[in-house]
């Protein structure tokens, strides 16, 4: 595990302001597909493993909670408290890192499509000791959350932290800024070529955000190319131009020493039609990409986010928009088993309403 991320290596102003604690296995591996790359036309196309950013349990959310959950601990919080659907990565590395550092977990959650990874990752929380609730609606979520943290506040005396959904704040999109320090140097040491264009699913928006900051600010020209893979009312442009601000102006208070690019430069490529009809919702363009990006570089990507992203990649190559140009595919999806941590797991222990994507099965 890193101890020492590169972005504190470069501003070490930064580590003495922001608690940090190490959660990932950094960097993660950059590698190059040239059985995809022949295919569609790439003749440099390279992929960033955050699927295998940590042991246990990897994706590129364990990067934001380097930060989210440190910053937790740091002042002196029990609990945390967090969103998302019901089969929400973060939710559920949120639970079992959040168990890994002695603080609770509370996820509040919405319904989505049912899927393997989605019984998963629930089961993941409940064998973290999290706390689960599903509401149908974001008003009938927000009101309960409210209440939530009211409730443990008033049993424990200490107010839970408020994570909001994927762990995009200004301290967990530092995790991804970071990123964009540590993908730096993998070009620096000749591992990838400076890429041109890179692609990956948005969904709270933080990485995608983390990293046109954090590019910019590490003298990168790399375009990003954010996929949409949630409703607009929780992703799009605009929203991404808000945290965009926020976040900036949050690092350059931090260390003025810190090259804070102008949000209005960071032109970040959001992409908002591969979304699909709905959160999980798996096209079949969508299972195309998956199932040949499996065949020719065996790489496992999911229906969500990562399979999203990659359409996305496909349809540009097929339209020339990748001709020339150097291009990198950011794996989002944990790749790790997780049947270690779901051992002897009983499904009928969680939540009443929750038991129902195990009786659906999935469709």
């Amino acid at each position: 595990m890193a101890e020492n991320p590169d972005l504190f290596r470069t501003y070490p102003q930064l580590a003495v302001r922001v608690p940090h604690v190490g959660l990932c296995d950094l960097p993660t591996p950059v590698a190059a597909m040239p059985g995809l790359g022949e295919v569609l036309g790439i003749e440099s196309l390279h992929v960033k493993r955050d699927d295998l950013s940590a042991r246990e349990y990897g994706g590129n959310k364990v990067r934001k909670l380097e930060f989210v959950l440190a910053d937790a601990a740091h002042r002196g919080c029990r609990e945390v408290l967090t969103f998302g659907f019901a089969g929400s990565n973060f939710a559920a590395a949120c639970a079992h890192y959040a168990r890994c550092l002695d603080l609770g977990c509370v996820s509040m959650l919405l319904p989505q499509e049912n899927a393997a990874y989605l019984r998963d990752n629930l089961l993941v929380g409940l064998a973290a000791g999290a706390e689960l609730h599903e509401r149908d609606s974001v008003p009938a979520l927000a009101a309960d959350a409210a209440w939530q943290f009211t409730r443990h506040w008033l049993r424990h005396g200490r107010r839970p932290y408020w994570i909001p959904a994927g762990g995009s704040s200004p301290t967990g999109v530092l995790g991804f800024v970071n990123a964009a320090f540590e993908l730096r140097a993998q070009v620096e040491a000749g591992d990838l070529p400076e890429p041109d264009r890179l692609y990956l699913a948005m969904g709270s928006m933080g990485s995608a955000a983390g990293l046109a900051i954090g590019l910019r600010a590490a003298g990168l020209s790399t375009r990003v190319v954010a996929v949409r893979v949630v409703e607009k009312k929780f992703a799009g442009a605009r929203l991404l131009d808000d945290l965009l601000h926020q976040c900036c102006g949050w690092i350059g208070n931090l260390d003025s020493g810190f090259p804070v690019p102008d949000p209005a430069q960071l032109e970040v490529e959001v992409r908002d039609e591969f979304f699909g009809g709905g959160y999980g919702v798996i096209d079949s363009d969508t299972a195309k990409a998956i199932r040949r990006t499996a065949e020719l570089e065996h790489l496992g990507l999911d229906g969500t986010y990562s399979g999203k992203a990659m359409t996305a990649l496909f349809r540009d190559a097929a339209a020339g928009a990748c001709a020339g140009k150097r291009v990198l595919f950011w794996s989002t999806f944990n790749s790790r088993p997780l049947a270690p941590l779901l051992a002897d797991l009983d499904h009928r222990r969680l939540p009443t309403r929750l038991q129902r994507y195990f009786r659906d099965g999935e469709r």
